[in-house]
């Protein structure tokens, strides 16, 4: 991909400015496609695209946490962890106004706001990985390492395989 096909969002200039190295993975974005059809179009397995998800606390205090693209967040585990009643998936309209990030194109690069961003510690030990760069239809693929160099990463145990 050329550079000047790189859509620059929020995310790509924070990378940009860290000078952290990542791949752009201009893919066609469906409603509801996912992960699932992220990693088939990119041609990995599904655990290798990172979700970021934004969820709230029971007191409205928002929260970004990192999963494997297969895998999902166990709430419970989440809530015991930050020792609060409950965890729950923000609505579209909160979680556009925490990160400034359309749903679908949520990155955890170069939110409107600064918000914990707590990683599934087995994401940190891939080679690679692909997260969303900022749009819809946007993937960069970078080392799990260089999270660490965006923002400050919280890693945490609270994968639910689905059965």
């Amino acid at each position: 991909m050329k550079k000047e096909e790189i859509p620059v969002t929020p995310a790509v200039r924070v990378l940009r400015q860290k000078q952290i190295p990542f791949i752009p993975h201009m893919i066609k974005y469906e409603e509801h496609g996912g992960t699932k059809l992220a990693a088939e179009l990119i041609g990995v397995p599904e655990g290798c695209v990172v979700k970021t998800l934004v969820m709230e606390t029971d007191q409205k205090k928002p929260l970004i946490i990192l999963m494997h693209g297969n895998c999902e967040v166990s709430t419970k585990q989440m809530a015991r962890i930050l020792g609060v009643k409950q965890i729950l998936p923000c609505e579209a309209n909160a979680a556009m106004r925490y990160t400034g990030y359309q749903f679908g194109g949520t990155s955890p690069f170069g939110t409107r706001h600064t918000l914990p961003v707590y990683a599934e510690k087995s994401i940190l030990e891939m080679d690679r990985i692909f997260i969303n760069g900022g749009k819809r239809g946007f993937i960069i693929e970078i080392s799990p390492k260089d999270l660490k160099l965006a923002f400050p990463v919280i890693e945490v145990n609270a994968a639910v395989v689905p059965q």
